[in-house]
């Protein structure tokens, strides 16, 4: 049997913009996607604190040490520019793997959304 975990989070992340005319998905800063071992066109869940919302999309890499986090075409309607974020993929695994595996959580500056 295999059971889907939490491969990884970006906790507590804030929109830097919204661009509803691009054609989809999230940019990331490609070190904040490195730091928490996703990978471009992974599906992502999206939370926002703000409002509640969940979406799920793909991600696409944005500048290194920009702190981009810009959400793109529809689900750019789902947030508003300082929002905060937590960004979760998933994995799926046995269950003797995931009682092992452990996943890689990243807590950026709130502010900056660079690594600390």
């Amino acid at each position: 049997m295999q059971i889907e975990v939490v491969k990884s989070k970006i906790h507590r992340v804030k929109v830097t913009g919204a661009d509803l005319n691009y054609i989809g998905s999230i940019t990331i800063d490609e070190d904040l996607m490195d730091a928490a071992n996703i990978i471009q066109g992974e599906k992502v869940q999206i939370v926002n604190n703000n409002n509640g919302e969940r979406l799920e999309t793909y991600v696409i890499p944005g500048p290194r040490g920009s702190g981009e986090l810009t959400l793109n075409g529809a689900a750019a309607r789902k947030v508003a520019v300082g929002d905060i974020l937590i960004l979760i993929t998933y994995a799926r695994m046995d269950i003797e793997e995931a009682k092992k595996f452990k996943p890689a959580l990243v807590f950026p500056n709130e502010a900056t959304n660079l690594l600390n």
